[in-house]
């Protein structure tokens, strides 16, 4: 029974969270008399959604890929795309 109270609450959270957001975008949209507040509201919760982009190492990431992998990985879709390389042919 926890278990569902803590989704239920989280749920409650993030919608309480992205209204306020909204309403601080909205009104530094068409309010003539928005400032400071509506500002770092906004803005603040712009920046959080960036956060999970950043927040683990790139070494540690599940799936992720050093530079020296991603080259290596778009040569062999290239190639696949491509068929395979034929070579001059000597004759007629």
């Amino acid at each position: 029974m926890a278990g569902r109270w803590g989704r239920t609450g989280r749920w409650t959270l993030a919608l309480g969270l992205g209204t306020l957001w909204w309403w601080a975008v909205l009104r530094l949209a068409f309010a003539p008399g928005s400032g400071v507040l509506e500002g770092a509201v906004a803005a603040g919760g712009w920046g959080l959604s960036l956060l999970p982009v950043h927040c683990v190492s790139k070494a540690r990431a599940a799936g992720a890929t050093g530079s020296d992998q991603w080259m290596r990985r778009f040569r062999e879709a290239w190639r696949r795309r491509r068929g395979p390389r034929l070579g001059p042919t000597s004759g007629a």
